[in-house]
Formats: C-alpha cells, structure tokens, sequence
C-alpha cells in the first residue's frame, strides 16, 4: 500500500512545482477574483474621476465591461479595458456591441501587469492589494503628469490618495484617488 500513496504524493509535488504553462493556466498573475461594482459605486467613481470628453480611461480587470459604458456613456470618453477571462471579455464586448459603443470602448483579453498604459487620463482599478502594489511601478513609469488613478476599496501601497471617500450604501465602500505624479507616504 505504500507505492500508490507514495506515487501519488511524488505526482502531487511534479504537478505542483511544474511551470504554469504545463499546469494549463494562461496568466500567473490572476491575483483577484471577478466581484462587480456596484452601479452606485462606479457611478460615484467616474465622478470623483473628473473625466473630460475625448479623454482616454482603462480599466484593468474590466470584468462585465460596466466601467467602460458608463466612461463612454455618460463622459463621451474612449475606453479600453484589460480582463484575464476569456467568459468576462466575450460578456464585456457582448455589452458594448449591445449599446452600440464598438467605436469608443473595447476590451483586450490578457494580464494586467503587461497591460500598454500609453495614453491612459484615468486607470480604475478594483483589485487585491498586492496586485495594486506590483501594478504601482508601472503607473508610476507610463501614466503622464495629471493621470489619475481610481481604486475601489483597496489602497496603493506606497501612495497617499489625493481623496478618500467612503460610500454610505449598506455595505460602505472606499474610493481612492490618485493623481500622477502620486504623493508618497
């Protein structure tokens, strides 16, 4: 009985320790889980954004696309999103299709942390503090003076908010803004 538990412990540690792609898993860096803002939320975000028309927004881990429509929608801005999902982008470009935005919005299947800033006015972010933390030096090398930064309840560690805000909805929520070039803690 020894050689099947043994076998089996010794398969565990050849998978566990193989290379993500051996383990089929297109993107290592799938730190946060898909939870969709609140409309109430996003719409209080775009706000605190200050977002002009013509002005270029993203949203990394844009999920169903909601951030996207209502940049688009409500600020006649240009968006572009970054999702990890292939079922978030294919539901993501659906909605666009749906309210007629394929001209002003998009959505790139792929990893944030490789994502091309270049041109951003405003990134939103609704992700896990550590993934906030590792996406902070490339904010700081590609976002122009006068960027903003918006984040959904978790904090860039390293940076000072230029604005908190806390929602008064059942479950509160915390807004981050943050201007290019960010104040350090």
């Amino acid at each position: 009985m020894r050689f099947p538990i043994t076998f089996g412990v010794s398969l565990l540690a050849v998978v566990a320790s193989a290379p993500l792609s051996a383990q089929h898993t297109p993107y290592a860096n799938k730190l946060a889980p898909y939870v969709a803002s609140p409309v109430r939320v996003v719409d209080r975000m775009l706000e605190l954004a200050n977002i002009k028309p013509g002005e270029t927004v993203f949203d990394l881990g844009s999920g169903d696309g909601r951030v996207l429509i209502a940049a688009v929608e409500k600020y006649k801005a240009k968006a572009v999103g970054v999702e990890i999902s292939p079922r978030l982008v294919a539901q993501a470009k659906a909605n666009i299709q749906k309210e007629g935005l394929a001209d002003q919005a998009r959505v790139i299947e792929g990893d944030v942390l490789a994502a091309d800033l270049t041109g951003a006015d405003v990134v939103f972010i609704y992700l896990a503090t550590p993934l906030n933390e590792k996406l902070r030096p490339r904010f700081e090398r590609f976002l122009k003076a006068g960027a903003r930064v918006i984040s959904h309840d978790y904090a860039v560690p390293g940076w000072k908010p230029a604005r908190t805000e806390r929602t008064d909805d059942r479950h509160a929520h915390l807004i981050f803004v943050y201007e290019m070039p960010p104040l350090k803690n």
